[in-house]
């Protein structure tokens, strides 16, 4: 018995150092894979950057005049009119090494700022359209969550919300426009959403 079990640990043993060398060996190539693509990035010259999916403020759609004395619907609002007058690209879940192999990284820079500005859009969107629904304005809330969601926003409560919202205006069949979106998502939140999604369906039921 002692023999078997000593030879067991033996065959474990190799079968776990097999593993591991395996795994040393995949990372290790990982990584010279990586460094290879970055550099290749780095030694690429400037492009046009006309193609790219430059997003516009529909300006017509915020309540830009609602509330004017809540501060924090104020920042919300400057924030939006600063926007306005700014190049916004939502870059989610495209690294810096393939922006700049597809744009050049005399760009980074410029193309960073551009991701930015997607980040604060859609943050300021949920902030301000959850403040706007505390407040009693449900209709006005859901357009700027609709919006925030054509631009391919992962911020999950934007979803939970705009699912909330339509469930109280009594058109929970809204929600199933919203799976192609969530689905397409280039994102770590996208099975999250969808499930936000799928539990939202099974509440309206």
């Amino acid at each position: 018995m002692n023999f078997i079990l000593f030879a067991s640990t033996l065959v474990l043993g190799f079968i776990i150092a097999i593993a591991v060398s395996k795994g040393k060996k995949t990372q290790a190539a990982l990584q010279r894979d990586f460094w290879q693509k970055e550099e290749a990035a780095n030694r690429t010259r400037r492009k046009s950057l006309d193609d790219l999916d430059y997003i516009k403020l529909p300006m017509e759609i915020f309540p830009m005049d609602l509330l004017p004395a809540v501060p924090k619907i104020e920042d919300y609002r400057q924030i939006i009119l600063s926007l306005s007058e700014s190049p916004i690209v939502n870059f989610t879940g495209i690294s810096n090494t393939d922006l700049k192999l597809r744009y050049g990284a005399p760009n980074i820079e410029l193309l960073t700022s551009y991701d930015q500005n997607y980040t604060l859009l859609v943050r300021t969107l949920q902030q301000w359209a959850q403040a706007l629904y505390d407040a009693g304005y449900m209709a006005e809330a859901c357009q700027l969550l609709e919006f925030s969601v054509s631009t391919g926003t992962d911020v999950s409560a934007t979803y939970r919300l705009l699912c909330d919202i339509y469930q109280k205006q009594h058109t929970p069949e809204k929600i199933s426009s919203l799976y192609p979106i969530a689905e397409s998502l280039n994102s770590a939140m996208r099975n999250p959403i969808v499930r936000i999604l799928q539990e939202a369906d099974q509440s309206s039921c």
